[in-house]
This record gives structure tokens, C-alpha cells and sequence, in this order.
């Protein structure tokens, strides 16, 4: 039985299709309640998923302020032109290594956070977003799920403008605004979703549907990254890896983002996060 982590009123709860429960009451203190402190616990969450049926829960899901899922990761990866699609709307070569660069930790927000748009060049960008549980340098492929502890939706929102100010581009800077990057609504364990590497993305803007994507078109899948990231520096309980995004983004259909557009990010197995700009 795997485990699905949220963080309620700022403190980590493990919830099951309509309720939560507070992860500090239900471990009898052992666990929580803060979030990040429980992310490398994955024995003892998944211990404590399969206990739900008998529990009291906290409270009901419906109404409950969730927050970021994994509110302060030490590092934040983002990948770039890790979808074929994308590559090819954005008339861009294929990378022959991961492109990576950084989301400043700062940009993190929740799954209901409202957006502050900064520019008239805001870019949507629904992402599959990964979080490391188990510390390791060197991973191989074959053991990478092994250090997950789980997945979580992520927008990796974007100011062109500022992205492609600099040449080269500044990806941190364009990418890592204040509340620029929503994640959520729950962290769950690979162990629960159907098929790991094929989740169904989509994006829609107002309704209007505008990426839909699966994971498994992934140019470099979630093994490949873990491993490659490890080969270069340690990889830390919460650690988030943004894994890149389908086509169908703003910017190249001259569709940025406006004060009152409401952006719904959907991942398969995960959930549905809810971003109003403004």
C-alpha cells in the first residue's frame, strides 16, 4: 500500500480519496509536522497508508488549504526540450544530454496559489514533477525509482521575456519569479499509479484545453534523469526535479498569460491543481 502526502494548514498529512489525517497525530509524533521532515520516511509512510481505513481522519479534504506538497526543497531541477513535441514547436535542436538549470527554491507555491503575473509574457508549462526520498550520488538507472518517494504535479510558469533576454538565455531567472512555480496537490508514492512512466498531462487556460501529453514521450525518462543528476552532485530528501513539458505552450502561439486567466495542470493519479493569475 503506498501513500499520498499533502500539506494542510502547513503541517504533512497523508489523505485517501475524500479525507486527510494530520501525519504527526496518526504517527503518535514519531512523523511530522513539518512536510520536508518526512519525505525520506518512506517505510514508515507507506506503514502508515495502509492504516488509514481504520483511523479516525483529521478532516475532510473538501475545503482543506492545501499547500505546497514539498514547500522548501533544498535544490530545484528543471529540464528543458525533454518532449520531442515541444522541440519540434519551438524550433529547437533535440538535446543530446538533459538540458537542466534551476528553478530557485523561492518560486515554489501551492496548487491553489494564486499567480502574480510580472510581464505580459507569462508561458503555462504543466510538468510531471519528481521527489527524491532516499539520498544517493551515482544511482544507477535501474535503481532510480528506488529514491523517489514520490511524484507530484508542477507549472513550470514562465517570463519569456526575461528567459530570452540573455544570451545565452537566463532559464533561472526567466523561470524562478516569485509563486512561479505550483506544485501539488499531493506527493504520491510510485506505487500507486497504474503505469509510472506513462501518466496522461494536461494544461488547460479558461477552460480551453492546450497541452495534452504523457510522460511517456519523455526524451530522457525519470531513471535516465535521476541517474544523471547523481553522477554530478548528491541528491537530497526532497530535492525536486521539474521534468520538462508537452507541446502546445504558450509562447508560440502568441497565448500568454493574462490577470484572470485560471490555469488548470491535471496529471493522471496524481490530481488537479488550480492557478488563478492575476
Amino acid at each position: 500500500m503506498g501513500f499520498r502526502l499533502a500539506t494542510i494548514d502547513d503541517r504533512a498529512a497523508l489523505v485517501d480519496d475524500s479525507s486527510f489525517y494530520d501525519l504527526a497525530t496518526l504517527s503518535g509524533g514519531a512523523l511530522g509536522p513539518d512536510p520536508m521532515a518526512v519525505l525520506g520516511r518512506g517505510a514508515e509512510l507507506h506503514d502508515l497508508g495502509r492504516r488509514l481505513s481504520q483511523t479516525e481522519p483529521t478532516g475532510s479534504l473538501e475545503g482543506a488549504e492545501l499547500g505546497p506538497p514539498v514547500p522548501r526543497p533544498r535544490n530545484c531541477f528543471a529540464v528543458g526540450l525533454n518532449y520531442r513535441s515541444h522541440a519540434a514547436e519551438a524550433d529547437m535542436e533535440l538535446p543530446e544530454v538533459p538540458l537542466v538549470f534551476t528553478k530557485f527554491p523561492g518560486c515554489i507555491t501551492g496548487p491553489n496559489a494564486d499567480v502574480e503575473l510580472r510581464s505580459d509574457t507569462a508561458d503555462y508549462e504543466a510538468e510531471l514533477v519528481v521527489v527524491i526520498g532516499t539520498e544517493g550520488r551515482d544511482i544507477a538507472a535501474e535503481d532510480a525509482w528506488g529514491h523517489v518517494a514520490g511524484v507530484t504535479a508542477g507549472q513550470d510558469i514562465s517570463d519569456r521575456a526575461l528567459q530570452f533576454a540573455a544570451k545565452p538565455p537566463h532559464f533561472d531567472l526567466g523561470k524562478s519569479r516569485d509563486g512561479y512555480g505550483p506544485i501539488g496537490p499531493l506527493v504520491v508514492s510510485p506505487d500507486l499509479l497504474d503505469d509510472r512512466d506513462a501518466l496522461g498531462i494536461t494544461c488547460d487556460v479558461n477552460g480551453e484545453r492546450r497541452q495534452d501529453g504523457t510522460t511517456a514521450h519523455l526524451i530522457f525518462d525519470v531513471p535516465t534523469l535521476v541517474a544523471y543528476l547523481s553522477s554530478i552532485l548528491t541528491l537530497a530528501p526532497g530535492d525536486l526535479i521539474f521534468t520538462g513539458t508537452p507541446d502546445g505552450v504558450g509562447m508560440v502561439q502568441d497565448l500568454f498569460l493574462r490577470p484572470g486567466d485560471v490555469v488548470t495542470t491535471t496529471i493522471e493519479g496524481i490530481g488537479t491543481m488550480v492557478n488563478r493569475c492575476r
